[in-house]
């Protein structure tokens, strides 16, 4: 079934039961866990790291990494995982002073580290690239590692959250999605989505969040026990869960014609 994620804190698990999208980087710092009312899934919080720091150094190692991720199964009760995998962005490669191709080797070769860990944990494989032959070089990367993508439910495909809505694109999640890849896309907000929905059983976004941080003088919606109206919108779950109406109907719209409408988002 496909579903739009949609990105938030931790607190939303409490008070939704709509399809999340959790980053291990707030998730891992909270001592008490809770079972999450709907779908979560958890991003490893690869780009603030790397854009961040440059490096994983200062980042869960990745058996600390799959420990976190283990207690999220026991606790929360999350589909999957994303791997500790290595942005390829250009800005991204300039802050590490690697190259595309080891960004690659290093995504790949964090998945399998974790696999090996335990083979158990839900997580999922990610392609990274920044050009269509970066993309299926990864895929053969994976296919000498005796990973076939085409047999699994889910898929990554990183470095393409700042470009999303452009032909660039969808040309690339077209042709990834051409191998017979079931993907997941990270950070595919309304335009996005309009071109490359149907190629996507699964995708994400945060982006109201900035939307709502603009917003100024926050609405006085509140989560149960909290001390008052918020600032502004960046946090609020009445907000976010507008926003994402919003983005589902849209996306629907654009998909209007029955021999498009391949990619029925969860309500």
């Amino acid at each position: 079934m496909s579903v739009f994620l949609l990105g938030a804190p931790p607190a939303f698990m409490k008070y939704t039961d709509v399809p999340l999208f959790v980053s291990n980087r707030p998730l891992s710092k909270l001592k008490e866990l809770y079972r999450a009312r709907g779908r979560v899934s958890v991003d490893s919080g690869g780009f603030s790291e790397l854009d961040g720091h440059g490096s994983w150094d200062y980042g869960p190692t990745p058996r600390q990494y799959a420990g976190q991720v283990g207690r999220y199964v026991d606790e929360v009760g999350i589909d999957w995982a994303a791997p500790q995998d290595w942005m390829c962005e250009p800005w991204i490669t300039a802050k590490t002073g690697l190259t595309v191709e080891e960004h690659q080797a290093r995504t790949v070769g964090n998945y399998l580290d974790l696999k090996a860990i335990d083979d158990r944990l839900p997580i999922i494989p990610v392609l990274q690239g920044w050009t269509i032959p970066d993309y299926e070089r990864c895929i053969d990367l994976y296919d000498r590692a005796g990973i076939d993508l085409r047999a699994l439910p889910l898929v990554g495909i990183g470095s393409v959250c700042r470009r999303q809505g452009t032909e660039e694109a969808a040309r690339l999640v077209t042709e990834i999605a051409g191998h017979g890849i079931r993907l997941h896309g990270f950070g595919f907000k309304i335009d996005g989505l309009r071109r490359v929905a149907r190629y996507l059983p699964s995708s994400d976004s945060m982006a109201w969040s900035a939307a709502g941080r603009r917003e100024g003088q926050g609405c006085d919606f509140r989560f149960p026990a909290s001390r008052g109206p918020h600032k502004n919108e960046a946090n609020c779950l009445r907000y976010a869960l507008g926003w994402r109406a919003e983005v589902l109907a849209a996306v629907r719209e654009g998909l209007s014609q029955p021999e498009q409408l391949v990619f029925p988002l969860a309500a």
